[in-house]
């Protein structure tokens, strides 16, 4: 119970990522969108930007859930995988601020000293599309959408 309370004092963020007219790769934005209409959290974002420039929306939570697409070549199309910032390696001899990556976004605002969240989740949702222009996800993501909200919004207790 304990825990359950703590949960609950923490601010959250729920920020989903995408591009809402490229097919599948709006999924991230479409979850973000069922979890403002299904569950009590307060603060979700939606956003097609990345690397550094997500610090912005980031900074100051205790709790960050991130909600993004993702392409393996053995994955079906609407599985989910869920991920820590620990699976990700960031790097830390960079050329330029473009291209890079949350975790090393993640590592830099530490490294900056600014008020980072402390428990990060990422869902990444297996996607087939990132290339077409549409304005709905591929029939088999589109079809797992309500399944991955209800998901994430038990296993985050959201």
């Amino acid at each position: 119970m304990r825990m359950r309370l703590d949960r609950l004092k923490m601010k959250t963020l729920v920020l989903g990522l995408g591009n809402p007219i490229l097919s599948d790769d709006a999924v991230g934005i479409r979850i973000a969108e069922g979890l403002k209409l299904k569950t009590r959290v307060q603060d979700v974002v939606e956003t097609s930007e990345a690397g550094v420039a997500l610090l912005d929306y980031v900074v100051g939570y205790d709790r960050l859930v991130i909600i993004d697409s993702i392409m393996t070549e053995k994955g079906k199309p609407g599985e989910l995988y869920k991920l820590g910032l620990e699976d990700l390696k960031p790097a830390m001899n960079l050329s330029s601020s473009h291209g890079v990556d949350i975790s090393t976004a993640f590592a830099l605002g530490e490294r900056l000293g600014f008020s980072m969240p402390k428990h990060v989740a990422i869902y990444a949702v297996e996607i087939t599309d990132n290339t077409t222009f549409a304005e709905k996800c591929t029939q088999k993501v589109e079809e797992r959408i309500p399944f991955i909200v209800r998901r994430i919004a038990e296993e985050e207790r959201l």
